[in-house]
Formats: structure tokens, sequence, C-alpha cells
């Protein structure tokens, strides 16, 4: 019996699990489901369950997304990346919630396995859902060659740190600016935000006299990222939430040392390799910033367990895991 693979392209794009979706479609090749319409609308479910139907007998439906069928007619494979919709109030809703536990949890418990990207994930998917670990599948997460061999800094005649963030609350920004006004550096250092501003940061950065130091760059192109990232003195991402925290690993591939948070995924994924801090302490972030900024020998220690981390995070790996998976279902499939 030949199987075949079946995807939902529609995730792919320039956000996280955009990527991911790149990197599944190219080293799989598989069959597009051919579905139009957004893979998170609340019509959703139906629309996957009657394209599932319709499919072969011999298929498997894989999701780089969290968005899954009312009714699996074929075995279903699908990609948590993490809780952040239920477990971060501010990112939560009535809609998103009830998503969740009707739509979502439910999938948890008919799809062939569960894919995540870290451990922290892992654990909150079992314990919210109920499964058992065997159904979790934590494949990690993967740095794309370019990050590892940028094509050329940034130019900028300043020095500058840098935030790769959107304006959603989890990402901290509030705080960022605080620890970045209070930190005793340089002054000729700017703040460099990914996207674009918002009037409440804009007037927090005003407030704090430090407007003409900070620069929103708006939205900046996957190929241009290594180069800021290498131009960097640090990356700062204190992050009150992440199921992986991709700029992690990205910034230690371009050497570029890290501040990052000691909660959820991100102690995990930076290990050793980066200065951590309680993202919810002002003072702590601004500390880190001061020392990361001025303190040389611990720069080049980060630098350099920055790039043995990162090394760790390849493709290779997570298309291992997944094919893994695949070949199990296909395997019980055919038993």
């Amino acid at each position: 019996m030949s199987i075949s693979v079946y995807f939902d392209d529609r995730w792919e794009g320039p956000h996280g699990i955009g990527r991911v979706a790149r990197v599944f479609m190219d080293f799989l090749e598989p069959i597009s489901l051919s579905l139009s319409g957004s893979p998170v609308s609340s019509i959703d479910p139906f629309r996957l369950s009657l394209k599932m139907l319709n499919l072969p007998k011999s298929s498997i439906v894989l999701s780089p997304g969290f968005n899954a069928p009312l009714l699996s007619f074929r075995p279903y494979i699908f990609m948590i990346h993490d809780l952040n919709h239920i477990d971060y109030v501010e990112n939560s809703s009535i809609s998103k919630r009830l998503y969740y536990a009707i739509v979502i949890k439910r999938a948890c418990h008919f799809a062939y396995k569960i894919l995540t990207v870290s451990e922290f994930s892992k654990k909150r998917i079992i314990d919210w859902a109920g499964v058992p670990a065997e159904k979790v599948v934590n494949v990690s997460n993967g740095v794309s060659e370019h990050f590892l061999n940028p094509p050329e800094e940034y130019t900028s005649d300043f020095q500058y740190l840098l935030c790769v963030s959107n304006r959603k609350s989890h990402k901290n920004e509030r705080r960022i600016i605080q620890a970045f006004a209070q930190a005793r550096i340089d002054p000729l250092i700017k703040l460099l935000f990914t996207g674009d501003s918002t009037r409440e940061l804009v007037e927090l950065a005003k407030e704090l006299k430090v407007f003409s130091r900070i620069t929103f760059l708006g939205q900046v192109l996957e190929k241009d990222l290594p180069g800021l990232y290498q131009g960097a003195l640090s990356l700062v991402f204190p992050s009150l939430y992440e199921g992986f925290g991709l700029p992690v690993v990205e910034a230690m591939a371009c050497g570029t040392p890290v501040l990052t948070s000691s909660t959820t995924s991100l102690p995990e994924v930076a290990g050793d390799a980066a200065i951590l801090v309680d993202p919810t302490s002002v003072l702590e972030i601004s500390d880190g910033i001061e020392r990361i900024v001025k303190e040389d020998v611990l720069r080049k220690r980060l630098i350099v367990k920055g790039w043995q981390r990162a090394k760790l995070f390849d493709w290779s790996r997570v298309k291992s895991r997944v094919q893994n998976v695949l070949e199990e279902c296909m395997v019980d499939m055919k038993t």
C-alpha cells in the first residue's frame, strides 16, 4: 500500500509557524491539501474534516500549526508550538479558549501524534490535554543556514541593542524600554525593535527621555535578519512566554550575545549560553544589559557558547524526528 502525506500549506509565511511550514514542505515534498481560507477560522474544523473524508484511505494529514478537524477520517498529525493563547491571559479571549477546549483538546486525543518544539511545551500539552506522554513528540526547532553564515552586518554609525519582537504584550516591551532607560550605559547606544511602533511605546519612551535612542525598523525581511543580529551588541529578549524563542538561537548562530528570560522554554533553549533574567524585574533586565555591554570577557564567553549552542538546533535533526513519526504512522497503517 502506497501512503501519501497531505500537508496544510496555508500556514506558510514570514512568522514562526510559517518558517516551519516552509521547511516541512521542502524536505517532505508533500501533497498540498489545497484548502482555502484561514486555518484558524471558526468554520475551518468542518472544512478540514470534509476535505479529509474525501482523501484516499491511504493518506496521512500533517499540519505545521495548531488547527485541527472536528472529525478525523484519516491519521492526523499536527503541531502545537505552545499554549500561549490559553496560558497568557492578555493573548486569550473567550473565542480562543472555546476553540482550544472544543477543537484542539479533542484533537489531541484522536490525533496520531502531536508535534511540539520544546520540553516545556510538551509538558504543558500533556498536562492540559490529559494525553499520554508518548503521544506528544518534541521535534524541537532549527536555525536556517543563512543565520550560520550571515552575508553582511547591518550598517549603522552607532552601536545598538536589538529586540526581535512584535507588539504583543508577552514580548515584555514596556519593561525592555524601562530597563534600557535605567541602564547605566553609553547614551549613544540605541535600542532597535523589529516591527512598527505603537502610541503606547512611543509615549513611554518620551516619558523616560529615551525616545531619540529608540528605533522601530518596521517589517524586517528574513534575509536581512542575520546582518541585523550580527551588528548588534546583544539580543534583548526577556519574553514572558515562549514555546521556543527562535530569535535566541538565531542570534547565537550569528555570534551575538543574548539576554533572555529564566522562564518558560527559554532556559531550556538558551542553556548556559545566555544571561538569564527574571522577565518581570526591570532591575534584573537593566543589570543584564549593563553586564552584556560593559563586560568584554562575559561577551566573548557568551559568543563562543552561543555558537556551540546554536549548532544543536539544526533542521536536519528536526527533519529526522518528523520523518520518524511519519514512518511510524505508515507502519501502523499497514498492520
